[in-house]
């Protein structure tokens, strides 16, 4: 009975998310998660120096994991918002007339349709008002929002192995009325404006409700489609087929014209310093000062460590946590749940 009670325990703060909590059993069993702390301003950690005394930088901004505009934050786990968090680095670089440029570089299958176009915009403004080249390199993976995102690069590189494109919307949702009545639960919702649980879980999507659904969805890729047209005219527009939610890797990416080269982090830290006329540039990343990073590669981790305690996943619980359009490769429906420990 003691290790059931604590199991429900255990359980109740993980899917609740509670801080600040001890818990306390009589075999002496204890479980403690403190509030997120501040984590202090960036810090700037060379990865590559220069063979001079050269003030000129070159600013290695990491965008790794799901993109939302929400702090990604559990049980054991102080992840930042990442969009919050891209915008402080941005600033930081345009306040500052040493850097010269900006890699930007990429590992992720994208994200919310707001966010993405948030982080999007933020680095074209950026880049207009300080006028220095941006390159970004695409890692394991740059699709939906991450190569949305990419697009606003001056030039966008890719390993040999880089899985990109996935320029497609969706929103995932389930309907769990059956499952419900197994536990003899009825959601009865008082509600003013038919369509105002739209989407909700509790019955079947009628065929008009999808239809405004996908209205919404359609519109959403017809920004994407516009956002690539407008800022990579070596994309033939007739290629339609390429907007259909596929992923390539880099070479038939560069043969359709979605990526501009083929090569490795230090071919597009290389190609930073040849825009910027600055090849005596160190690189530094833009990391809070207590996060290692001491190659080009660091990343901050942000996995959750109520994931590994509590594997289960079930779709439509765990996607309800996030009820948005996403532009995003995601044959896992579940991904966000590894990202925000939700």
């Amino acid at each position: 009975m003691r290790r059931c009670g604590l199991a429900v325990v255990l359980v109740f703060l993980v899917a609740t998310g509670c801080r600040g909590l001890t818990v306390r059993t009589q075999s002496k069993v204890f479980l403690h998660s403190s509030p997120v702390e501040d984590r202090g301003p960036l810090a700037e950690m060379p990865v590559q120096l220069a063979h001079s005394e050269s003030p000129q930088k070159i600013a290695l901004i990491d965008v790794d994991g799901l993109l939302i505009n929400s702090p990604i934050t559990g049980l054991g786990n102080v992840a930042e918002n990442p969009v919050a968090v891209f915008r402080e680095k941005l600033d930081r670089v345009e306040a500052d007339p040493c850097f010269r440029a900006v890699v930007l570089r990429i590992n992720s299958p994208g994200g919310g349709v707001t966010a993405t176009d948030i982080m999007w915009r933020d680095l074209r403004m950026m880049k207009a008002r300080r006028g220095i080249p941006v390159v970004a390199c695409l890692m394991d993976l740059a699709t939906g929002g991450a190569y949305y995102l990419a697009t606003a690069a001056d030039q966008i590189i890719a390993h040999p192995t880089t899985i990109t494109g996935g320029m497609g919307v969706i929103l995932n949702l389930y309907n769990l009325r059956d499952t419900m009545m197994q536990f003899n639960i009825l959601g009865v919702p008082i509600k003013a404006g038919p369509y105002t649980d739209l989407g909700t879980p509790i019955r079947e999507l009628d065929d008009q409700g999808r239809a405004l659904l996908q209205h919404l969805a359609d519109q959403y890729h017809a920004r994407f489609q516009e956002v690539v047209r407008m800022c990579r005219p070596q994309h033939d527009p007739a290629r339609q087929e390429d907007f259909d939610g596929r992923v390539f890797l880099a070479q038939e990416a560069m043969d359709r014209g979605l990526i501009d080269e083929i090569g490795y982090l230090d071919d597009a830290i290389a190609l930073a310093r040849r825009l910027a006329r600055a090849p005596q540039a160190k690189v530094v990343v833009l990391h809070r000062s207590y996060d290692a990073a001491r190659s080009v590669y660091a990343t901050t981790p942000i996995q959750p460590i109520q994931t590994n305690l509590f594997p289960l996943s079930v779709p439509g619980f765990d996607r309800s946590q996030l009820p948005t359009f996403l532009y995003i490769w995601q044959p896992e429906p579940t991904l966000e749940r590894r990202a925000t420990g939700r």
